[in-house]
């Protein structure tokens, strides 16, 4: 099947836009036609190809909605018309992780950004003129067609506008779940969220879903401290505007800590801040940004013996096919506003504008129209 995608031949090159072939799907793959994407940092993060060793050409892209197209052999829970999100993350529904009901990290699927080749026959289904293009994360939405593991696609409501919730696929579930999954605000508590992007704001999105009363927003930026209020930011803290640890700052401000702190910046020192902050006795922190390789994470050890925990999540603690589509049921019943997360939108001729308004730091995220 021939489709135009959207391909980098280059690392921090402008993606071309080519005619690719889209081979069928094999046994337990589906092809799925992309109506909407977006474009997010991890996308950013590779097609620059910072530490990393580049894979090219490549096709990026893992925030979408689309529809099914055609199943491969063994597929039996989603056939062709079905509205899905395909997720760079799986659920194999067989592993100890999948069984788990306090795990989402499949084993069979966890999130791969060096394979570049489906897990069937470890061969791209991506062409041009027989020249092999490599997958991104198990979904390439830069693609009006794709092929992805039937483990990586979340089959939702077809009433919920793709335009919308595609942006579930990634980085807003992964901050509102980090926050309602694992640190689990009690209505009325204090939370603190240390780095106000998009991930962030979502962890907002989520403290104010759960009710709490004082969510205090910590940035570098001042900037985006108007922008914080529509979340249900309360409070703002730049750590430059203090002479003192920040941890502190909070502490005084709070009587002594916030009941919980969501970390989404991956700065070890903005980790660090988000641990200490919590009260002791009660105070839960999680820790959402990824790291330096060569970082360390060092705090006393009182810090957790007077009990504070210390928590990690990977996409929200949510399982893609069984948890996702009832967070589209949150968008539906208007408990969770996506509108105020989408700031641009630009048709797939004009992706590279995409990239340019996240490196300029313009907005949170922006839709791409597929077919346009």
């Amino acid at each position: 099947m021939a489709s135009t995608a959207a391909v980098a031949w280059e690392a921090g090159k402008p993606l071309v836009m080519e005619e690719v072939e889209v081979a069928p799907p094999q046994a337990m793959e589906v092809r799925l036609k992309i109506l909407f994407t977006s474009l997010c940092h991890t996308d950013v993060y590779f097609w620059e190809a910072k530490g990393q060793t580049p894979l090219f050409p490549r096709i990026f892209g893992h925030e979408a909605g689309g529809i099914v197209e055609s199943v491969g052999e063994g597929v039996t829970d989603l056939k062709p018309g079905d509205h899905v999100l395909p997720v760079f993350t799986g659920e194999c529904k067989e592993c100890r992780h999948c069984k788990s009901e306090e795990s989402n990290m499949c084993d069979l699927l966890r999130i791969n950004t060096d394979r570049g080749v489906m897990l069937n026959d470890g061969k791209s289904r991506f062409s041009i003129r027989g020249q092999p293009i490599y997958h991104f994360v198990g979904t390439s939405t830069f693609s009006e067609y794709t092929v992805v593991h039937v483990g990586c696609v979340a089959k939702i409501n077809p009433a919920a506008p793709l335009d919308k919730v595609c942006v579930l696929s990634c980085g807003i579930s992964t901050g509102l779940g980090a926050t309602l999954n694992v640190a689990k605000p009690k209505k009325g508590s204090s939370v603190a969220i240390f780095g106000l992007g998009a991930v962030g704001l979502a962890a907002a999105e989520g403290a104010r879903i759960a009710g709490a009363s004082r969510i205090i927003g910590v940035d570098l930026n001042s900037n985006r401290f108007d922008e914080a209020k529509k979340f249900g930011v309360t409070e703002f803290v730049n750590p430059k505007d203090h002479n003192k640890p920040v941890q502190e700052v909070i502490a005084e401000m709070t009587n002594g800590g916030v009941d919980r702190s969501v970390e989404c910046t991956g700065s070890v020192n903005a980790m660090i801040s988000a641990f200490e902050c919590v009260h002791d006795g009660w105070g839960v922190a999680v820790l959402v940004g990824v790291p330096n390789k060569d970082d360390s994470f060092k705090t006393h050890p009182m810090n957790v013996l007077n009990e504070r925990t210390l928590k990690g999540t990977f996409f929200g603690n949510y399982k893609p096919r069984s948890d996702l589509p009832s967070v589209v049921e949150k968008y539906m019943n208007k408990e969770l506003e996506l509108e105020k997360f989408i700031t641009h939108e630009v048709p797939f001729s004009e992706i590279n504008k995409a990239f340019e308004y996240m490196l300029s730091g313009a907005g949170l995220r922006c839709i791409i129209r597929m077919g346009a």
